[in-house]
Parts: structure tokens; sequence; C-alpha cells
């Protein structure tokens, strides 16, 4: 048997005290059927004690039973409901495969099984956001939108499925220690990367600054072992100064006839960690190592008592935050300032009402209503706070939506940056305050009003003045949006490289357009896009090309690729990627004997192509053509320089091949190698002064190194025509480059230039 922690009641015999456990429960949360939970504690005892002792533990030897227990005194913590207590107790059972849902509906009802569905599902946010997304299989994309979009409406419509997959991986993260050091770092990068961030979301404070402290420990040892001794070192001398500021700080409140609370706040030690690196200050420049914390009746109170504390000590400049007047984007509100106190010593004090430190700790489980049954979940927390916290899950389903069957990982970035992003606050024309993703633009700012705002759009004013609509708003800014009746988007705004739109909302949106136009006109746009990308990098793609890429592009045929990019679906820099990269169909004939092409492939030592069943041969790019990494390429032997390496259309590769085919070779770019390659830009631009500076200016600004520039100006029709020869290090930084220029008033094109 498992042995049972000390912090459980229990029997002589050693085992769980359930009556007593469920007395300590009933102490923290209204139980309506005692029996009921009773009945759940036994069944998962009793399907946990029937399996191999050996056969489904976790690493830390705790048996599925206490795990649920564990899971379920963390949820009491959080004053949830009884059902919830219930669905986490039988969870790990189900999860391990002890029983099924099946059973736990005809035991427990249909209420229970859900829950416990929606935390399974949950199992789908941690394989699409994964720092390694290699890992995922990408042939199940669609399988996988599917889950996590029943796992969001499951949170959605009953937030208890996320608080308890948190209590879930709160004890998981609890437990490690013990555990391998592989497991340790895998469990804490997933907490700290999702989990952590999914409690801030939900405003549950005291969970978040648990998974971080503790994901901290394990990601970074070294620095959380200092830190640790740093605070331990001064534990005795700082608690002794915290008591003589927390009984000035309350004598005088009290003789103000305020009712107040005033207690010591321990910071938490990733929160300091993060501050010195996000400041480049020392442990000891941080001013809320000391900190206290004030709990008043009323909003005005913590203004009074704010008063009181700056009457006592001197405030630092630079230190103060109205989060009361601003709250942050997950609700959270406070008054912080920082005093030099007694001694000398800077301190740290928040102010806040007793309701708002029960919803900074609690976040949505503050707003919980009970009530009978199952509609406890469907009438918790109908007040506007509660919808702040869970807004952005609504949010992030309307933008599954809009994607239809986009991809997996463009899906993984938007609830990424969902979970993480940080946000800005600005002001409507009527003054509503809107918030936004930190980096939006005007564009996004339109579409987050209204999808025919942002359709419309046309031109934007901030603070009274025009600017781009790639502009990066500010917080405080005001926004005036001018639009078009009929307005449609345009293409440009979802080319990343010209920062138009910078929310996932707002390009989602953009896509869903364009996906809604004609097939045929998507396919006429498509073509043209991709025309004009492809003289402005002067390479010849076929319609053979494109049904080699599209399977790699997860269409079927070259319509589909030219109607993906026409709708948006696609980028025309993933086009152009895919096509320097030899893609063998099932049926396609080798080019070489098969004894050849059977060998493994070998990489050049220093060369950035690999070469199809050759050894170590010199390469060199030709000089007829530069290739550039993302280019179909091909190799041709030369006498005495090794292999030449051409572009597949260029006119010389060609000529040979035809005259002695023998001494083609099949290459590739080798992508482990990082080198810059030379290329010629042709710049043709209305002549002005400052047209080269500012040209130049944008090759610095990509960190693009020029090696040959050649200007020539037309007096007769006024233009100026350029020859620029630059370093990059792909075919899809060059087309940036080109856009950017492009983009530079009096240009009148930027293309590449073949000798």
């Amino acid at each position: 048997m498992v042995k049972v922690r000390a912090d459980y009641p229990q029997h002589a015999d050693g085992s769980v005290n359930l009556d007593a456990w469920l007395d300590r429960v009933g102490a923290q949360v209204q139980l309506h059927d005692v029996a009921q939970l009773k009945r759940a504690c036994e069944f998962a005892e009793r399907i946990d004690r029937e399996t191999s002792a050996t056969e489904h533990v976790w690493s830390t030897r705790t048996s599925s039973f206490l795990t649920g227990l564990a899971m379920a005194d963390i949820l009491a913590d959080l004053h949830l409901d009884q059902e919830s207590l219930m669905a986490a107790v039988l969870y790990r059972g189900v999860r391990e495969g002890k029983t099924t849902q099946t059973v736990i509906e005809k035991e427990f009802g249909p209420d229970i099984a859900q829950l416990i569905d929606g935390v399974l599902r949950m199992a789908a946010i941690s394989q699409v956001i994964n720092p390694d997304r290699r890992k995922v299989d990408f042939g199940q994309s669609q399988q996988q939108l599917d889950n996590m979009r029943k796992m969001l409406v499951a949170m959605i419509d009953d937030v208890r499925v996320a608080l308890i997959k948190l209590a879930e991986r709160t004890f998981a993260i609890r437990e490690i220690k013990d555990a391998t050091p592989e497991r340790r770092q895998r469990v804490a990068r997933e907490i700290f990367d999702i989990y952590a961030p999914l409690a801030h979301r939900l405003g549950i404070g005291h969970i978040k600054w648990e998974l971080e402290d503790l994901s901290f420990r394990y990601l970074e040892p070294e620095a959380y072992k200092q830190i640790a001794q740093l605070l331990d070192e001064k534990r005795l001398d700082r608690d002794e100064y915290i008591q003589n500021i927390i009984k000035s700080l309350k004598e005088m409140l009290d003789r103000m006839g305020m009712r107040s609370e005033v207690s010591g706040r321990a910071k938490h030690i990733y929160s300091i960690w993060r501050k010195m690196q996000r400041k480049k200050i020392s442990f000891n420049e941080v001013y809320d190592v000391r900190a206290v914390r004030v709990l008043v009746p009323e909003v005005r109170d913590c203004y009074a008592a704010l008063g009181v504390v700056h009457s006592l000590w001197k405030h630092i400049p630079r230190e103060f935050d109205d989060y009361i007047a601003t709250p942050k984007e997950n609700g959270y509100r406070s008054l912080h300032t920082a005093v030099i106190g007694p001694a000398g010593k800077p301190l740290e004090v928040q102010i806040r009402t007793f309701d708002m430190h029960e919803e900074a700790e609690l976040g949505v489980c503050a707003h919980w209503v009970y009530k009978e049954g199952a509609q406890a979940a469907k009438g918790a927390g109908k007040d506007a706070g509660y919808e702040g916290k869970i807004a952005w899950l609504r949010q992030v389903l309307e933008w599954q939506e809009d994607m239809g069957d986009s991809q997996l990982d463009d899906f993984a970035d938007q609830l990424n940056q969902a979970i993480h992003d940080e946000r800005i606050y600005v002001f409507t024309r009527d003054g509503h305050v809107i918030d936004l993703q930190a980096g939006a633009t005007p564009l996004d700012f339109a579409y987050h009003i209204h999808s025919a705002v942002g359709n419309g759009c046309r031109g934007a004013k901030v603070n009274g003045r025009i600017v781009p609509l790639n502009y990066k708003l500010q917080t405080g800014e005001q926004v005036d949006i001018m639009t078009l009746r009929g307005g449609a988007p345009s293409r440009d705004w979802l080319s990343a490289s010209l920062g138009y739109l910078h929310t996932s909302r707002a390009q989602a949106k953009v896509r869903h357009w364009f996906k809604q136009q004609d097939r045929e006109k998507n396919i006429s746009e498509g073509r043209e896009m991709l025309d004009r990308e492809f003289s402005r990098l002067s390479i010849n793609v076929s319609r053979g090309d494109l049904d080699r890429i599209a399977s790699a592009l997860n269409v079927r045929q070259a319509d589909d690729v030219l109607a993906g990019v026409g709708a948006g679906d696609l980028r025309v820099g993933q086009v152009i990627q895919q096509l320097g990269v030899r893609v063998d169909g099932p049926h396609e004939p080798d080019l070489l004997p098969e004894d050849v092409v059977s060998r493994s492939r070998r990489s050049v030592s220093g060369s950035p192509v690999m070469i199809e069943g050759v050894g170590n041969l010199l390469t060199h790019m030709a000089g007829c053509c530069h290739p550039i990494p993302g280019e179909p390429i091909v190799g041709y032997v030369t006498q005495g320089r090794g292999v030449s390496v051409h572009t597949r259309d260029c006119p010389e590769m060609l000529r040979l091949q035809a005259e002695e085919p023998a001494r083609v070779l099949e290459v590739q770019w080798n992508q482990s190698e990082a080198t810059v390659y030379p290329a010629d830009i042709h710049i043709r631009a209305w002549d002005r002064t400052g047209l080269l500076r500012d040209i130049t200016s944008v090759l610095a600004n990509e960190h693009v190194n020029v090696t040959g520039v050649q200007t020539q100006s037309n007096k007769s029709d006024g233009t100026a025509s350029m020859q620029i020869t630059v370093e990059v290090g792909s075919l899809d930084a060059l087309r940036r480059v080109l856009l950017r220029i492009e983009q530079q008033p009096n240009v009148i094109e930027a293309r590449r230039h073949m000798r």
C-alpha cells in the first residue's frame, strides 16, 4: 500500500480517515450531499486498491486516490462546489484507465462525467502550445483542432474544467521533487509556459505564484537557490522590521477611525528574479522584498490609507501604480506604492479593499455562486468581474471559428499569444477604454470594434494626428478610425513584414473575409500575387513546381495553392520557402542510379548545400545566377573547380545540362549552415533628395550588408536607377528587404536583378 502523507487524517492502520477529511473540507465548501462525496472517495479508493500497486502510480509513488484527495483539497481552498471536488477525486482513475467515463456517468451522473471529460480534453492545450512543436503530429491537425474547440467550449461553458486541471498541475509540481531530472524539467516547463499564465488569466493569484516559484526552482535551480539564500539570510531581521511597520501603520489607521487589516506580504522568488532581470538591478535594489498589505472596506478608504502611508514615510519617485483606476488585464485592482521606511530601508505597501483582495487571490472563484445541482456552474459569477476573467477564452474560440480549417501551428501561435500577451489600453473617440495586445495597430483597433469597421478602414488618427495604419499604439492614446462605406481589406494587411496587423483576432478576420470570396477570384488573385513576387525575385516557377509542393502545404494541387494565397490562408513566403525544398512524389523516377540514390546524403564540410550520394567535393555558387537559399538548385561538376551550384532555371545551367547531362547532380540547401549570399537589387524611383540615404537605412535596419552601390539619375524623366549588391541569408530575407524598400516614398519598383 502506498504510504499516506501526514497531512491527511488517518486511522490507526494508516489508511485515510475519510470522515475527518470530509469534516475538514466541509469547513471550506458548502457540501449539499456529504454521503455522495464520500461514496466518490470510496469508489476511487477501491479501484485504486484493485489495480496493481506498481502499474498505475506516479513517479512519486502517489496513488490515483491520494492524488484525487490532494486535488480536492486545492479546489476546497478555492471554495469550489461539491461537484468539482467529486470530479477531482475521480479524475485520475479515469485518466489512468482504472475506470471509464461510462461507469462514472452511471455511478455519479452526467455532470461529473462531463467535468472529467473536459479536463481530459485539456491535454490538447499542452500538445499544441509546446516549446518544441516538432513533436506534434501535424497529420492529425484536424483532430487536434476539433479537440481544441471542444476543450475551449467546455472551459467557457464551465470554468470549473480549467480549475480542476490547474489543481491537478499544482499537485504535480508539488510532487516531482523526487522524480528524474528530465521529468522535473518537462513538467516544470509545461506548467511555467501554460498553466501559470492560465492561472494569471483567470486571476487566481496564489495558484499562479506557487506554480511560478516551483517551476522556476527546477528550470533555473542556481538562480532559485541564490535568491532563496539571500531571503533566508535576512528573514529574521526582515520579519522583525515588518512587525514594527505593521504596528506603526495599524496604530495610525486606528487613530484615523479606519477599519483595516495590515499584514506582511512575502515576495515570491520568481517575481524577485524577474524584476532583477527586467530592470537589470541587484537584489538590494528590489524595493518590495519588504512589503506590507493593507485591507480596507471601501475604495475611498484605499486612497485615504495611501495618504496615511505617505504621511508616515517618504514616497520613492516613479514607484506608484494605481491599478484601481486602471486595472490589469486580468481584472487585478490595488494601489502599489514604495516608500523609504524606518532606518532608510525601501518598503512596498499594497492597499486594496477586502473584496479586491479576495478577487486577487481567488479570481473567478471569488465570484462563485452556490446553487443546487448542475446549475451552479451556469449561474456562477454572472457579474462583470467573472465575465472579464474568461472573456479572452471566448475570443480564442471566435478566432478558431474564423480560421476554419487553418493550420494547427497558426492556431497554436494564436492561443499562445492569447495566454501570454501583454496589454495596452487606448480610448475610442467617445472616451471608451479598449483593451488590446501590446504592439497593436490602428487596424487591430478597428477590427476589435467591429469587422465592418476593420474592412472599411482607410485611415486613422491618434490624438488628432493622422498616422500610418501600421503605427504601434501606446497606452493612453485616443484612436479615431476613418472608414469607407463598402470598403474591403487589402491583401497587403496580411504581410507580416509590413506590420499592418499584430493581433491574431484581426488577422483571422481578414483571412476569413478573403476566404469567403469566389474561388476563381482567389485563384486569380493568388496567381497575380505569386507572379509579382517571382518577378521581383527573378525566379521562374511552373505549374508543375506548384503541384510538387502542394502536399507540403497541406493542399492537393496547384490551384489549391493559388486559392490559398489569394484567400490569405497561405503566405507568399510559405510558398517560396517550399519551392526550395525537394519533395519526392511516390512515383517520381530516380534521377541517379539506385546505388547512388540509396546512399545517405552528405553535407560537404563548410558547404551550404547537400549533395546526393557524393563524398566531400568542393562547391561554389555560380556567378551567373547567384542562387540563394529557398530557390530550386542543381549542381554541375566542373573540371578542376568542384561542383558549381546554379538555380534550376539558370540559362547557363540549361545549356550545360543539354550538352553534358552526366555532369548534373541533385543538390539541396543545407539548412544547418548559416551563410550569406550575394544578390543584386535593382531599384527604380522618382528622384529626390535623401533617396539613397532612406534606402540604405532600410538595409541597415534589416541587418543587411551592402557590398556595392551604383546610382544613375535620368534628368529627362526625373527618375533614378540604383544597382545595389547585398548579402542575404535566404530568398525570404531578400523578399522582405524588397518589400521594405518598395514602401519607401517615391520608389516605383524594387526587384532582384539577374546578370
